[in-house]
């Protein structure tokens, strides 16, 4: 499985990247996390634990902290927009093709019934969900411009907290030396609100 290789060693593909392809990993960064919440077949891309080291990468001078800042929020916000026109006029035949997980669409739902419309904030912190709320939110006709701000903030927030949680921590011996191990963690503790969610759901039932 590449992508779980991918998922699990984003430090060392990203050194392999920045080596080969210099300036335009810039490019690459914003297709990688345009595409996760922008496409809703892609659901697996990485997306908070590459923030993160693209954030550690930032602070051992690979790339320009605020420069990377604007390109990642931007394809954060672009991603979930694309998203939403995409739920909005095509989301029910998209939803009725066999590689769309019909459990992913009800978790997504479930959310949206918990949360509303702030559910577009909270997804950007549960992977999976983060790529189905604009779709979702986009075939239920929610208010564009009650979408496009919710998106806004969950954008900014979603991306400052990782990349410059990586461009500070990144400077600490352990962290700069256990990428790895931090990657993994990072993982982890994004499949943990799911989990939570799951045990609720199934202990009401």
């Amino acid at each position: 499985m590449e992508w779980l290789s991918f998922l699990l060693h984003i430090d060392k593909y990203l050194g392999l990247l920045v080596q080969n392809y210099n300036e335009w990993v810039y490019f690459i960064l914003f297709a990688i996390i345009f595409i996760e919440t922008g496409v809703v077949i892609m659901p697996f891309l990485p997306g908070d634990s590459l923030i993160f080291i693209v954030g550690t990468f930032s602070a051992a001078g690979y790339f320009n902290l605020l420069l990377m800042w604007v390109i990642l929020v931007t394809a954060a916000i672009a991603g979930d927009s694309l998203n939403y026109l995409f739920g909005s006029y095509f989301g029910k035949r998209i939803a009725r093709m066999p590689f769309v997980k019909k459990e992913y669409m009800e978790k997504t739902e479930s959310f949206y019934d918990k949360y509303g419309a702030k559910t577009i904030i909270i997804a950007r912190f549960v992977p999976i969900v983060r790529t189905f709320a604009p779709f979702i939110a986009g075939i239920g006709k929610m208010n564009y411009r009650t979408f496009l701000i919710y998106n806004i903030v969950g954008g900014l927030i979603w991306v400052s907290l990782f990349l410059f949680g990586g461009y500070y921590l990144g400077t600490i011996p352990f962290v700069e030396n256990n990428l790895t191990l931090v990657t993994i963690g990072i993982i982890l503790l994004s499949l943990v609100p799911p989990f939570i969610e799951i045990v609720r759901v199934k202990r009401k039932a």
